[in-house]
């Protein structure tokens, strides 16, 4: 038994005009679906790889990997209003279920997909994958202004990331001031 197959992309329907019509041809959701084309899904650890010969059928794997990969918010939704969502999954629409199963089972996998990715995107020089930064800064929700301590605080932070980012080598490229005014609401 294969998978559950979506619409031809360019099967006419009352949609107003072709679907492939409607995604240029340099969108980046043609880009994933040429990557997650040549994958290697078995290689990569996607259970079902290979369709079951009995059950009903499921989706290929392809399908949400390449879902995953183009938009990871609001997904279940977007199969159903976002032309390049429904370009890309040939308009099906897994429902909330099956897209957070297939993230729960195959988690490594989605993992090892994403790694491709960026491999692939270096490859053609769609980013450079010098630098990667996180900024894992906390603040207190509540912090009056009034607090001097606080402002002392905060200004000494704010002086120690300008000395650092002065002693930088030379061939890095980015440089980042920040500064902070002090004001007092008049309401």
């Amino acid at each position: 038994m294969a998978y559950i197959e979506g619409e031809g992309r360019n099967q006419g329907t009352l949609f107003p005009v072709v679907l492939d019509d409607l995604v240029p041809a340099d969108h980046m959701c043609r880009v994933v679906d040429a990557f997650v084309g040549q994958l290697d899904m078995e290689k990569l650890g996607f259970e079902r790889a290979q369709p079951a010969d009995t059950g009903r059928p499921g989706y290929n794997p392809r399908s949400p990997l390449k879902l995953y990969l183009y938009s990871s918010r609001r997904l279940e939704t977007d199969c159903r209003r976002n032309v390049e969502v429904m370009w890309l999954l040939e308009r099906l629409y897994p429902d909330y279920k099956s897209i957070a199963e297939f993230r729960r089972m195959h988690r490594d996998a989605v993992t090892a997909a994403g790694a491709e990715l960026v491999r692939f995107a270096k490859s053609c020089g769609l980013i450079r994958g010098e630098w990667v930064a996180v900024d894992g800064s906390k603040f207190r929700a509540v912090a009056s202004i009034d607090t001097p301590r606080e402002r002392v605080q905060l200004q000494k932070y704010l002086d120690s990331m300008g000395k650092l980012d002065s002693e930088l080598s030379p061939d890095f490229d980015l440089h980042i001031t920040c500064r902070v005014q002090w004001t007092r609401s008049t309401h």
